[in-house]
Protein backbone atom coordinates (compact mmCIF):
# COMPACT_ATOMS: atom_id res chain seq x y z
CA UNK A 1 0.00 0.00 0.00
CA UNK A 2 1.55 3.47 -1.27
CA UNK A 3 0.50 6.72 -0.10
CA UNK A 4 1.40 9.89 -1.98
CA UNK A 5 4.84 12.02 0.20
CA UNK A 6 3.35 13.71 3.32
CA UNK A 7 4.02 17.50 2.84
CA UNK A 8 3.07 19.47 6.42
CA UNK A 9 4.94 16.50 8.97
CA UNK A 10 4.91 19.43 11.45
CA UNK A 11 2.60 17.09 13.69
CA UNK A 12 4.73 14.31 13.71
CA UNK A 13 8.23 15.87 13.99
CA UNK A 14 6.98 17.39 17.49
CA UNK A 15 5.66 14.16 18.45
CA UNK A 16 9.27 13.04 17.71
CA UNK A 17 10.62 16.04 19.80
CA UNK A 18 11.96 17.48 16.67
CA UNK A 19 12.39 21.13 16.39
CA UNK A 20 9.51 22.89 14.35
CA UNK A 21 9.51 26.30 12.54
CA UNK A 22 5.89 26.53 14.88
CA UNK A 23 3.65 25.13 17.20
CA UNK A 24 1.22 21.99 15.28
CA UNK A 25 -2.19 21.96 16.23
CA UNK A 26 -5.15 19.68 16.06
CA UNK A 27 -8.38 19.67 18.22
CA UNK A 28 -9.86 16.46 19.66
CA UNK A 29 -13.09 16.04 18.17
CA UNK A 30 -12.32 18.56 15.25
CA UNK A 31 -14.69 17.00 12.96
CA UNK A 32 -18.24 17.28 14.76
CA UNK A 33 -21.44 19.28 15.46
CA UNK A 34 -19.97 22.48 15.79
CA UNK A 35 -19.93 22.28 12.23
CA UNK A 36 -22.57 22.61 9.83
CA UNK A 37 -21.60 21.38 7.22
CA UNK A 38 -20.88 17.81 10.03
CA UNK A 39 -24.63 18.28 11.20
CA UNK A 40 -25.19 18.05 7.10
CA UNK A 41 -23.48 15.15 6.50
CA UNK A 42 -24.82 13.21 9.38
CA UNK A 43 -28.57 14.28 8.75
CA UNK A 44 -27.50 12.04 4.91
CA UNK A 45 -26.06 9.48 7.10
CA UNK A 46 -29.41 9.14 8.79
CA UNK A 47 -27.38 8.33 12.47
CA UNK A 48 -24.11 8.22 14.18
CA UNK A 49 -23.13 4.46 13.37
CA UNK A 50 -24.41 5.42 9.84
CA UNK A 51 -21.69 8.23 9.75
CA UNK A 52 -18.67 5.89 11.44
CA UNK A 53 -19.34 2.91 9.54
CA UNK A 54 -19.71 4.00 6.18
CA UNK A 55 -16.75 4.63 4.53
CA UNK A 56 -17.32 7.90 1.80
CA UNK A 57 -19.17 9.42 5.00
CA UNK A 58 -16.13 8.91 7.59
CA UNK A 59 -13.97 10.24 4.95
CA UNK A 60 -16.16 13.64 4.42
CA UNK A 61 -16.51 14.30 7.67
CA UNK A 62 -13.03 13.49 8.74
CA UNK A 63 -11.72 16.37 5.82
CA UNK A 64 -14.03 18.50 6.83
CA UNK A 65 -12.13 20.94 9.63
CA UNK A 66 -8.74 20.94 7.11
CA UNK A 67 -10.99 22.53 4.72
CA UNK A 68 -12.12 25.15 6.79
CA UNK A 69 -8.59 25.64 9.07
CA UNK A 70 -4.98 24.73 8.43
CA UNK A 71 -5.00 22.06 11.31
CA UNK A 72 -1.22 19.84 11.33
CA UNK A 73 -3.28 15.95 11.39
CA UNK A 74 -6.28 14.84 11.02
CA UNK A 75 -7.77 12.07 12.93
CA UNK A 76 -9.98 9.32 11.94
CA UNK A 77 -13.77 9.60 12.34
CA UNK A 78 -14.86 6.98 15.06
CA UNK A 79 -16.15 5.92 18.32
CA UNK A 80 -14.36 4.77 21.35
CA UNK A 81 -16.58 2.08 21.44
CA UNK A 82 -16.11 0.40 18.10
CA UNK A 83 -14.38 -2.31 20.22
CA UNK A 84 -16.92 -3.68 22.60
CA UNK A 85 -19.61 -3.07 19.64
CA UNK A 86 -17.46 -5.78 18.27
CA UNK A 87 -16.74 -8.05 20.65
CA UNK A 88 -21.11 -8.05 20.68
CA UNK A 89 -22.49 -6.25 23.43
CA UNK A 90 -24.60 -4.20 20.88
CA UNK A 91 -23.55 -0.25 20.90
CA UNK A 92 -26.58 2.01 19.95
CA UNK A 93 -26.97 5.81 19.71
CA UNK A 94 -29.82 7.64 20.97
CA UNK A 95 -30.35 11.33 19.91
CA UNK A 96 -29.35 13.40 23.00
CA UNK A 97 -28.64 10.47 25.24
CA UNK A 98 -25.74 9.02 24.02
CA UNK A 99 -23.83 5.89 23.83
CA UNK A 100 -25.43 2.87 25.23
CA UNK A 101 -25.18 -1.53 25.02
CA UNK A 102 -27.85 -3.87 25.10
CA UNK A 103 -25.53 -6.75 26.82
CA UNK A 104 -23.73 -5.35 30.15
CA UNK A 105 -20.55 -7.07 31.41
CA UNK A 106 -21.42 -6.94 35.26
CA UNK A 107 -21.03 -11.14 36.50
CA UNK A 108 -18.83 -13.85 36.23
CA UNK A 109 -20.90 -15.30 33.40
CA UNK A 110 -20.73 -12.02 30.94
CA UNK A 111 -17.23 -11.60 32.01
CA UNK A 112 -15.95 -15.23 30.90
CA UNK A 113 -17.96 -14.60 27.56
CA UNK A 114 -15.13 -11.89 26.61
CA UNK A 115 -12.51 -12.12 23.92
CA UNK A 116 -10.60 -10.20 21.58
CA UNK A 117 -12.94 -9.74 18.68
CA UNK A 118 -12.54 -11.27 14.82
CA UNK A 119 -10.72 -7.86 13.77
CA UNK A 120 -12.97 -8.35 10.71
CA UNK A 121 -15.68 -7.05 12.47
CA UNK A 122 -14.32 -3.47 12.86
CA UNK A 123 -13.02 -3.45 8.75
CA UNK A 124 -15.24 -0.65 8.48
CA UNK A 125 -12.77 1.13 10.79
CA UNK A 126 -9.82 0.17 8.85
CA UNK A 127 -11.38 0.53 5.36
CA UNK A 128 -12.15 4.33 6.67
CA UNK A 129 -8.36 4.36 7.70
CA UNK A 130 -7.22 3.94 4.20
CA UNK A 131 -10.02 5.83 2.36
CA UNK A 132 -9.13 9.10 4.32
CA UNK A 133 -5.21 9.09 3.87
CA UNK A 134 -5.37 8.49 0.42
CA UNK A 135 -8.11 11.68 0.36
CA UNK A 136 -5.68 13.73 2.20
CA UNK A 137 -3.11 13.53 -0.08
CA UNK A 138 -0.56 13.76 2.03
CA UNK A 139 -1.61 17.27 3.36
CA UNK A 140 -1.63 16.18 6.89
CA UNK A 141 -0.98 13.37 8.75
CA UNK A 142 -3.88 10.72 10.11
CA UNK A 143 -4.10 10.12 13.34
CA UNK A 144 -5.91 6.85 14.40
CA UNK A 145 -7.22 5.97 17.93
CA UNK A 146 -8.86 3.99 20.28
CA UNK A 147 -10.39 4.32 23.81
CA UNK A 148 -8.16 3.28 26.92
CA UNK A 149 -8.61 -0.54 28.30
CA UNK A 150 -10.29 1.38 31.25
CA UNK A 151 -12.19 3.85 29.56
CA UNK A 152 -13.90 1.18 27.38
CA UNK A 153 -14.27 -1.00 30.73
CA UNK A 154 -16.30 1.58 32.36
CA UNK A 155 -18.73 1.98 29.38
CA UNK A 156 -19.21 -2.26 29.19
CA UNK A 157 -19.73 -2.57 33.08
CA UNK A 158 -22.33 0.69 32.99
CA UNK A 159 -23.70 -0.13 30.03
CA UNK A 160 -24.00 3.79 28.99
CA UNK A 161 -22.09 7.02 30.26
CA UNK A 162 -21.91 7.61 34.02
CA UNK A 163 -22.08 10.11 36.36
CA UNK A 164 -20.58 8.16 39.62
CA UNK A 165 -19.32 5.33 37.97
CA UNK A 166 -21.06 3.16 40.56
CA UNK A 167 -21.54 0.08 39.06
CA UNK A 168 -17.89 -0.20 37.23
CA UNK A 169 -16.27 0.85 40.96
CA UNK A 170 -18.40 -1.62 42.74
CA UNK A 171 -17.14 -4.16 40.71
CA UNK A 172 -13.58 -2.85 40.65
CA UNK A 173 -13.82 -2.99 44.56
CA UNK A 174 -16.13 -6.29 45.48
CA UNK A 175 -14.19 -8.54 42.38
CA UNK A 176 -10.88 -7.25 41.37
CA UNK A 177 -10.09 -10.48 39.43
CA UNK A 178 -13.11 -9.85 37.01
CA UNK A 179 -11.75 -6.29 36.46
CA UNK A 180 -8.71 -7.72 35.75
CA UNK A 181 -10.29 -9.80 33.19
CA UNK A 182 -12.29 -8.08 31.66
CA UNK A 183 -9.06 -5.82 31.48
CA UNK A 184 -6.96 -7.99 30.02
CA UNK A 185 -9.11 -8.53 27.52
CA UNK A 186 -9.58 -5.15 26.68
CA UNK A 187 -5.99 -4.53 26.54
CA UNK A 188 -5.59 -7.04 24.12
CA UNK A 189 -7.93 -5.79 22.02
CA UNK A 190 -7.03 -2.14 21.96
CA UNK A 191 -3.73 -3.39 20.63
CA UNK A 192 -5.12 -5.34 18.17
CA UNK A 193 -7.38 -2.51 17.11
CA UNK A 194 -4.61 0.02 16.96
CA UNK A 195 -2.33 -2.18 14.72
CA UNK A 196 -4.80 -2.91 12.40
CA UNK A 197 -4.92 1.01 12.01
CA UNK A 198 -1.67 1.59 11.90
CA UNK A 199 -1.39 -1.46 9.16
CA UNK A 200 -4.38 0.58 7.36
CA UNK A 201 -2.25 3.74 7.07
CA UNK A 202 -2.48 5.42 10.36
CA UNK A 203 0.45 7.66 11.17
CA UNK A 204 0.22 8.28 14.60
CA UNK A 205 -1.82 6.57 17.45
CA UNK A 206 -3.84 7.90 20.91
CA UNK A 207 -5.02 6.04 23.67
CA UNK A 208 -8.00 8.18 24.95
CA UNK A 209 -8.07 7.34 29.08
CA UNK A 210 -11.33 9.71 28.88
CA UNK A 211 -12.11 8.10 33.03
CA UNK A 212 -8.68 7.46 33.75
CA UNK A 213 -9.22 10.53 36.16
CA UNK A 214 -12.04 9.32 38.09
CA UNK A 215 -10.05 6.65 39.60
CA UNK A 216 -8.14 6.87 43.35
CA UNK A 217 -4.56 7.32 43.84
CA UNK A 218 -3.53 3.47 43.70
CA UNK A 219 -6.55 2.69 41.71
CA UNK A 220 -5.34 4.47 38.81
CA UNK A 221 -2.20 2.64 38.55
CA UNK A 222 -3.33 -0.85 38.94
CA UNK A 223 -6.59 -0.66 37.09
CA UNK A 224 -5.98 2.18 33.62
CA UNK A 225 -1.85 2.83 34.02
CA UNK A 226 -0.93 -1.08 34.45
CA UNK A 227 -3.24 -1.76 30.87
CA UNK A 228 -2.21 1.16 29.06
CA UNK A 229 0.91 -0.19 29.30
CA UNK A 230 -0.12 -3.70 28.29
CA UNK A 231 -1.40 -1.84 24.99
CA UNK A 232 1.85 0.07 24.37
CA UNK A 233 4.23 -2.76 25.33
CA UNK A 234 1.94 -4.79 21.98
CA UNK A 235 1.72 -1.67 19.24
CA UNK A 236 3.68 -1.90 15.79
CA UNK A 237 6.31 0.39 15.86
CA UNK A 238 6.25 1.19 12.19
CA UNK A 239 4.11 1.81 9.77
CA UNK A 240 3.27 1.06 6.16
CA UNK A 241 5.53 3.77 4.50
CA UNK A 242 8.81 2.63 6.90
CA UNK A 243 8.27 5.64 9.24
CA UNK A 244 7.89 5.23 12.84
CA UNK A 245 4.47 5.46 14.12
CA UNK A 246 4.23 8.12 17.46
CA UNK A 247 1.97 6.98 20.40
CA UNK A 248 -0.38 9.33 22.20
CA UNK A 249 -1.60 8.58 25.81
CA UNK A 250 -4.43 11.29 26.92
CA UNK A 251 -5.54 10.38 30.53
CA UNK A 252 -8.31 13.37 31.61
CA UNK A 253 -7.77 14.00 34.82
CA UNK A 254 -4.54 12.51 34.72
CA UNK A 255 -1.99 15.88 35.61
CA UNK A 256 -1.25 13.91 39.28
CA UNK A 257 0.39 10.93 38.03
CA UNK A 258 2.48 12.45 35.26
CA UNK A 259 6.00 11.32 38.03
CA UNK A 260 4.23 7.62 36.83
CA UNK A 261 3.24 8.60 33.16
CA UNK A 262 6.47 9.38 32.40
CA UNK A 263 8.35 6.52 32.06
CA UNK A 264 5.70 5.05 29.68
CA UNK A 265 6.74 3.61 26.31
CA UNK A 266 5.29 6.40 24.64
CA UNK A 267 5.81 9.42 22.37
CA UNK A 268 3.44 12.17 23.94
CA UNK A 269 1.70 12.54 26.79
CA UNK A 270 -1.73 14.82 26.28
CA UNK A 271 -2.94 16.96 29.23
CA UNK A 272 -6.46 18.33 30.55
CA UNK A 273 -6.91 22.00 30.82
CA UNK A 274 -6.26 21.23 35.09
CA UNK A 275 -2.71 20.64 34.63
CA UNK A 276 -0.01 23.29 33.87
CA UNK A 277 2.40 22.73 30.77
CA UNK A 278 5.18 24.65 32.67
CA UNK A 279 5.22 22.12 35.65
CA UNK A 280 4.66 19.10 32.92
CA UNK A 281 7.54 19.99 31.31
CA UNK A 282 9.64 20.54 34.19
CA UNK A 283 8.59 16.36 35.26
CA UNK A 284 7.79 15.26 31.34
CA UNK A 285 9.64 16.74 28.87
CA UNK A 286 13.28 16.11 29.03
CA UNK A 287 16.35 18.13 28.11
CA UNK A 288 17.50 19.32 24.81
CA UNK A 289 19.46 16.50 23.35
CA UNK A 290 17.96 14.27 26.29
CA UNK A 291 15.03 11.84 26.66
CA UNK A 292 11.49 12.70 27.43
CA UNK A 293 7.50 13.26 26.16
CA UNK A 294 6.32 15.72 23.62
CA UNK A 295 3.25 17.18 25.21
CA UNK A 296 -0.36 17.87 23.95
CA UNK A 297 -3.04 20.45 25.32
CA UNK A 298 -4.67 22.40 26.95
CA UNK A 299 -6.45 24.92 26.27
CA UNK A 300 -10.08 24.90 28.29
CA UNK A 301 -12.45 24.08 25.57
CA UNK A 302 -14.92 26.40 26.96
CA UNK A 303 -12.27 29.44 26.56
CA UNK A 304 -13.55 29.10 22.85
CA UNK A 305 -17.13 30.37 23.56
CA UNK A 306 -15.41 33.89 25.01
CA UNK A 307 -14.88 36.40 21.53
CA UNK A 308 -11.88 35.56 19.51
CA UNK A 309 -9.85 38.36 20.98
CA UNK A 310 -10.17 36.87 24.48
CA UNK A 311 -9.45 32.84 22.91
CA UNK A 312 -6.00 34.43 21.13
CA UNK A 313 -5.16 35.56 24.67
CA UNK A 314 -6.15 32.46 25.96
CA UNK A 315 -4.35 30.56 23.50
CA UNK A 316 -0.96 32.90 24.05
CA UNK A 317 -1.21 32.06 27.51
CA UNK A 318 -0.93 28.27 27.39
CA UNK A 319 1.86 28.77 24.12
CA UNK A 320 3.24 30.81 27.30
CA UNK A 321 2.75 28.46 30.32
CA UNK A 322 4.73 25.77 27.90
CA UNK A 323 7.74 28.23 27.16
CA UNK A 324 9.58 28.47 24.09
CA UNK A 325 9.96 24.87 22.72
CA UNK A 326 13.81 23.74 21.27
CA UNK A 327 15.06 25.29 18.10
CA UNK A 328 17.96 22.89 17.84
CA UNK A 329 17.47 21.26 14.37
CA UNK A 330 20.02 18.98 15.13
CA UNK A 331 18.83 17.08 18.03
CA UNK A 332 15.65 16.43 20.57
CA UNK A 333 13.92 18.70 23.32
CA UNK A 334 11.33 19.44 24.65
CA UNK A 335 8.55 20.16 22.50
CA UNK A 336 4.59 20.98 22.51
CA UNK A 337 1.27 20.05 20.08
CA UNK A 338 -1.02 22.21 21.06
CA UNK A 339 -4.62 20.86 21.42
CA UNK A 340 -8.40 21.49 23.80
CA UNK A 341 -7.91 19.72 27.08
CA UNK A 342 -11.01 17.85 26.10
CA UNK A 343 -13.14 17.42 23.30
CA UNK A 344 -14.58 20.47 20.75
CA UNK A 345 -18.13 21.24 22.19
CA UNK A 346 -20.69 21.51 19.43
CA UNK A 347 -21.77 24.97 20.68
CA UNK A 348 -18.26 26.29 19.67
CA UNK A 349 -18.51 29.16 16.80
CA UNK A 350 -16.38 27.64 13.96
CA UNK A 351 -15.15 31.55 13.60
CA UNK A 352 -13.43 31.78 16.97
CA UNK A 353 -11.94 28.20 16.10
CA UNK A 354 -10.54 29.82 13.43
CA UNK A 355 -9.02 32.57 15.86
CA UNK A 356 -7.55 30.13 17.79
CA UNK A 357 -5.76 28.20 14.89
CA UNK A 358 -4.34 31.79 13.40
CA UNK A 359 -3.16 32.74 17.20
CA UNK A 360 -1.70 29.80 17.99
CA UNK A 361 0.37 29.38 14.58
CA UNK A 362 1.91 32.92 14.36
CA UNK A 363 2.17 33.76 18.15
CA UNK A 364 4.32 30.59 18.19
CA UNK A 365 6.20 31.49 15.39
CA UNK A 366 7.08 34.73 17.04
CA UNK A 367 8.13 32.79 20.47
CA UNK A 368 10.72 31.10 18.65
CA UNK A 369 12.13 33.93 17.18
CA UNK A 370 12.64 36.27 20.44
CA UNK A 371 15.87 35.82 21.63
Amino acid sequence: MSFAPLLNDTFLRACRRQATDYTPLWLMRQAGRYLPEYKATRAQAGSFMGLATNVQYATEVTLQPLERFPLDAAILFSDILTVPDAMGLGLSFAEGEGPRFAKIVRDEAAVAELAVPDMDKLRYVFDAVTSIRKALNGRVPLIGFSGSPWTLACYMVEGKGSDDYRQVKSLMYARPDLMHKILQVNADSVAAYLNAQIDAGAQAVMIFDSWGGVLADGMFQEFSLAYTKRVLAQLKRTGVDGTDVPRIVFTKGGGIWLPEMKDLDCEVLGLDWTANLGKARAIVGGEVGGTGKALQGNIDPNVLFAPPEQVAAQARAVLDSFGRPHTDTTTNGPTHIFNLGHGISQFTPPEHVAALVETVHSYSRQLRQAV
